[in-house]
């Protein structure tokens, strides 16, 4: 059990290194990483990487063993309605490969099928669970974690919270280092909403990285630069829950692996060492990431990291930044190298989303300043001061320290027992949800604030639903708080909690009964389930009947599925699960909420993309929230949907500002969720 761990030497957390192929795994071991988390090639939030087999992790996982390191895999994606018996039988696999030691989850199915397929290591929540606030940890905790990873977006006054009222048989696991994303983790569906590439399933496109316009402003107004604590890593050293420091990176090489892990392991082990500091500090510096930035680590939870201005060019792909195309001559392109380049060393030409973006290996040596003539690919013709990065290296110092891990590697040799347990056939068990009730229909309209007039009253044929506000508890009637349908917000920070715990409680003593969580953690504000009707939200991201059942078990009545899903998993997830279910049928879904202030676009007036689509911003309390300028809609659908067997409808009605370009809004009900 969690609580018999042994405890972590105080101001001693585990550095926990990235690896998204194995030479950066070997990497990392070699820089002294205490753990390396990695993926398999299905059901990881970072698909794009070359990932591992099972067979992979068995060898890896052996060697690392061998020198008392730890090895956790992540299985951090959304699972579709056709996927758990599949995510069962990978896991078994997994136990009986390579015995990992624990498992990075988002999705609640995979609490239910680790223990299914055997499994004993340890549950770690993903950021992209969303567990952000200290009540949440409890509920994370009696749900089946060992350990929660926090969001990026916590100050260090948030995290001392987090960690002083984290609960007994609890860790906690924070980013220090890596890419950032512009959204909260978890509350991002941008991707997904522009052609089913869900970032929730690991195939994000980055539509944050391009290039954004609203009137006579233009830049990559979303494009957050990297995370860097470096130095400030010592005022995290003595909070005794908090168990590991976590490096972002799982698409780069192994050079950026090795001196991101060897810089944090530095700075742990000798941080009153201003030697070591100024090492870890150029090691950083070398390593081929993007700028760095402190995010809101020393911030007041009031301010926000400072956005691009407008014009400015900001570097969106990683690596680092080593000079700038010179002018076509007679077809040549050359450039001035700002540090000496070396063969092998890989170069990015421009950022990803312009037309003449590639990379290059160089074939030999290329000295600074000097001109070095660029060999592109056909169909290439970069402008003139398109910057160029070195975005990984192969430095024959390294190389000959990653032969030898390999030979390491090698000499490995797990003896384990999938070759004599044939797992082809192995299913998910599930509790056979009893036929539900069939009903009529329900309609519910989302509101931000109960407007006034026929359309507030109660009695009318649709539940109003209300978001849950300080104002909305003070001037709604109390006689109409039993008739609404309360919705708390998708993300709630730990300074945040105690006025929605006085808010919640004000409710429900007055009477309110229709309450819808939108992540679930809120579960934990309503110790008695039983006084009140308690649904999941579509912002808790549920997507499979395994899912289903852990909510119903933590006290669920029912449930919203997410709207990401494509229409043949919409229509066959009623019929597994074991609760009602409903359905955002129309409105205007987010694309993503961040705690940014994307400064100086303005909040109601339309920004365009490189492609035309029109997005807007809307404030709501310490988050902006960035819609699709077109409204979902799957009104045509709903004879269907009520056919397969959803129970209640959502409209999120919105005045969006005045659009120019109307788009079909069906999201991925014909392209499904990749």
């Amino acid at each position: 059990m969690a609580e018999d761990k042994p405890e972590p030497r105080p101001g001693h957390p585990d550095i926990l290194a990235p690896a998204g192929d194995m030479p950066s795994a070997l990497a990392a071991l070699a820089a002294g990483a205490d753990a390396v988390y990695l993926g398999l090639k299905h059901f990881s939030a970072r698909m794009q990487a070359e990932n591992f087999s099972t067979s992979d992790v068995a060898r890896l996982a052996d060697l690392a063993h061998s020198e008392g390191r730890r090895i956790y895999v992540a299985m951090n994606t959304l699972i579709k309605p056709s996927e758990p018996d599949h995510a069962l039988r990978l896991i078994r696999r997994l136990v009986l490969d390579a015995a990992p030691d624990a498992l990075i989850l988002q999705d609640l199915a995979v609490i239910d099928l680790a223990r299914q397929a055997g499994f004993a290591g340890e549950l770690h929540f993903s950021t992209l669970a969303n567990v952000t606030h200290p009540e949440a940890l409890r509920a994370a905790r009696d749900m089946g974690a060992d350990r929660v990873i926090l969001p990026r977006e916590l100050s260090l006054e948030e995290t001392r919270r987090m960690d002083a009222l984290c609960p007994q048989g609890l860790d906690l696991e924070i980013f220090v280092h890596g890419a950032q994303c512009c959204c909260v983790s978890g509350r991002c569906w941008w991707s997904g909403y522009l052609g089913g590439k869900s970032g929730l399933r690991g195939r994000c496109v980055q539509p944050c990285r391009r290039v954004y316009r609203q009137k006579d402003r233009e830049g990559r107004f979303f494009s957050s630069q990297d995370l860097s604590l470096d130095a400030l890593v010592r005022q995290l050293l003595f909070l005794p829950r908090l168990r590991a420091w976590k490096i972002e990176g799982r698409k780069k090489g192994p050079h950026y692996v090795y001196y991101v892990t060897t810089a944090y392991r530095l700075l742990r082990d000798a941080p009153k060492d201003r030697d070591c500091a100024r090492d870890a500090l150029e090691l950083l510096e070398t390593a081929l990431g993007r700028p760095g930035e402190r995010s809101f680590f020393l911030r007041k939870t009031s301010e926000s990291p400072d956005a691009p201005e407008a014009g400015k060019s900001v570097q969106t792909g990683s690596g680092l930044f080593v000079g700038a195309v010179g002018p076509a001559v007679a077809g040549r392109y050359d450039f001035h190298p700002r540090i000496p380049l070396l063969p092998k060393d890989l170069l990015r030409i421009g950022h990803e989303d312009e037309p003449w973006h590639c990379t290059l290996s160089l074939s030999g040596r290329a000295p600074k300043g000097e001109a070095f003539p660029l060999r592109l690919p056909r169909g290439k013709y970069p402008k003139a001061d398109t910057p160029v990065f070195l975005v990984d290296r192969q430095a024959p110092e390294l190389l000959a320290l990653l032969a030898e891990w390999r030979k390491d590697l090698a000499a490995s040799n797990p003896v384990r027992g999938s070759r004599q347990e044939d797992v082809s056939a192995l299913c998910a068990v599930l509790p056979v949800p009893a036929p539900l009730p069939r009903t009529r229909s329900t309609d519910l309209h989302l509101r931000a604030f109960l407007p006034h007039g026929r359309e507030g009253k109660a009695g009318t044929a649709a539940i109003q639903g209300l978001w849950l506000s300080p104002k909305a508890v003070r001037e709604v009637s109390r006689t109409l708080y039993s008739r609404l349908s309360w919705w708390l917000p998708p993300v709630i920070w730990p300074e945040e909690e105690a006025l929605w715990v006085r808010l919640i409680s004000r409710l429900v003593r007055d009477g309110a009964r229709r309450i819808v969580c939108n992540a679930p953690w809120q579960a934990a504000f309503f110790p008695d389930p039983a006084e009140v009707i308690l649904t999941a939200g579509p912002f808790c991201n549920i997507a499979n009947a395994p899912a289903l059942e852990v909510l119903r078990r933590a006290g669920f009545s029912q449930a919203v599925i997410s709207p990401e899903l494509g229409g043949d998993d919409i229509l066959s997830l009623p019929a597994q699960s074991p609760l009602p279910l409903g359905i955002v049928l129309s409105g205007f879904w987010p694309v993503g909420i961040t705690r940014r202030d994307p400064y100086p676009l303005k909040t109601q007036e339309i920004f365009t993309s490189p492609r035309n689509e029109e997005f807007w911003l809307r404030r709501y309390g310490p988050h902006t929230w960035i819609y699709p300028a077109w409204p979902l809609d799957l009104t045509a659908r709903r004879a269907a949907l009520e056919r397969a067997g959803y129970s209640f409808f959502i409209s999120m009605p919105d005045r969006p500002p005045g659009t120019r370009t109307p788009r079909p809004g069906e999201y991925n009900w014909h392209t499904g969720m990749l």
